[in-house]
């Protein structure tokens, strides 16, 4: 009967509006907390049918949804490690639990954290979630990794207290060469120039290198030079040997036409580089490419070397750790070198709000998210990781009140039909006496 139905109905109804105050609560709860993602509650009519001049009541159904692609307030913070993210996208976490005791890591993503390394060095939050990578070298190569699985991503470890060396690689000459002296009149004297780099053990050695001007041409300037290069570390010397011409052209006078290695390792022309075996492996020596104004130039002008640079940096203590807007994760050591050590993805889905929610601000993918995908930060659909912030909670206050206030007056509604009900049935038993 109708009055059967309406109470029935009011039940569902006292039920939905329960529910809705969870999330209510909930939501008024988490409003300090940050990354917390507000949910929401939806009520469906339940349609059961009339029948013959009575109308039966089906009632209300409620669902509850996390709202996961709604973006909170960036709030800024003074610790380098507090991570979040501007746009699109979560950061990858798994579990501290799953670190301390091996096997295979759960894949987690989370929007923002307060990253801080723990005791043994790990990269992880209050709470248990640590963040992970890829490891890169120093100049950032990650090298070939995974997209579509976590399997080449590695919880992030930070050893604060080992000293570290990074030994160089790359050696960049920059100067010039007096033409004058490839004249028949010109001095013989090799010009010496002493280059410092460091060894594989955070030792300072040298390359010593003569550039001697060639006199072959009577009429005039030969153009060319031949340079000898030594290192301190290699037992047989000169490492390296080879004749350099240049340009007399009007265009490119001063530029380098060729490079002929007559010793060691070929010129490569395309990078203007000659590779250098030296006492602790390989250092490129870049001398310039043919025709261009870096590197080595001659002009009628004095020996000056102007531009050496090189890569690497003696050994050194970590003093600081940050995250670049790239992901990339870079280190400052106290002899002022940066290097990177891992590189942080931004994960993505196609549905967020399909995610399930997990302890802590944390999320794992579902079948309703769809798999996931590693993008560098700000590629793609994704947004960029921001170091010295937090994101705030999706919480409205003063919509959660008033959600409040009309679920109390439903609930209280919902109640008095049940009373009004319960009043009838008592009218109908009376009618018996």
């Amino acid at each position: 009967m109708s009055m059967s139905s309406a109470m029935n109905a009011s039940v569902a109804g006292l039920s939905a509006n329960s529910s809705r105050l969870g999330t209510i609560s909930d939501n008024i709860a988490n409003a300090s907390t940050f990354g917390y993602k507000r949910v929401t509650t939806e009520f469906d009519s339940m349609v059961v049918g009339s029948g013959a001049g009575l109308y039966t009541a089906g009632g209300v159904r409620a669902s509850t949804q996390r709202i996961v692609d709604q973006e909170g307030a960036i709030v800024t913070s003074s610790s380098a490690l507090d991570l979040a993210m501007s746009g699109r996208g979560m950061l990858p976490v798994t579990s501290i639990t799953d670190v301390t005791n091996g096997g295979t890591l759960g894949m987690m993503m989370t929007r923002t954290g307060s990253f801080a390394p723990d005791a043994n060095g790990v990269l992880r939050t209050a709470n248990g979630l640590v963040l992970m990578g890829w490891p890169t070298t120093a100049d950032g190569d990650t090298g070939a990794v995974s997209r579509d699985t976590a399997a080449t991503l590695q919880p992030i470890r930070i050893d604060a207290n080992t000293p570290v060396g990074d030994p160089t690689t790359e050696v960049s000459l920059g100067l010039n060469l007096p033409a004058t002296e490839t004249r028949p009149d010109g001095s013989t004297a090799a010009l010496p120039l002493r280059v410092e780099y460091f060894g594989n053990l955070g030792t300072t050695e040298s390359l010593d290198i003569r550039f001697t001007p060639v006199q072959s041409n009577p009429d005039g300037m030969s153009n060319t030079w031949t340079v000898e290069i030594d290192d301190s570390q290699s037992a047989t010397n000169p490492i390296a040997t080879f004749t350099v011409t240049f340009d007399s052209s009007q265009a490119n006078g001063g530029a380098i036409q060729s490079v002929v290695a007559t010793s060691g390792a070929a010129y490569d022309a395309a990078s203007g580089t000659i590779p250098l075996t030296v006492g602790g492996g390989q250092i490129d020596l870049f001398v310039g490419t043919p025709t261009s104004s870096g590197g080595l130039k001659q002009l009628a002008a004095g020996f000056s070397p102007s531009n050496i640079a090189k890569n690497g940096s003696p050994v050194g203590k970590l003093v600081n750790v940050e995250l670049d807007e790239q992901g990339f994760l870079m280190a400052t050591y106290d002899t002022g070198a940066v290097k990177s050590l891992y590189k942080v993805p931004v994960v993505d889905v196609p549905n967020l709000n399909g995610l399930v929610a997990q302890e802590g601000q944390a999320f794992v993918a579902s079948p309703e998210s769809g798999g996931f995908y590693l993008w560098d930060s700000g590629d793609g659909p994704t947004g960029t990781i921001t170091g010295y912030a937090r994101e705030s909670s999706t919480t409205d206050i003063a919509q959660e009140l008033t959600y409040l206030i009309t679920t109390q007056r439903a609930y209280s509604s919902n109640a008095k039909i049940i009373q009004t009900v319960d009043e009838m049935l008592q009218e109908t038993t009376n009618i018996k006496r």
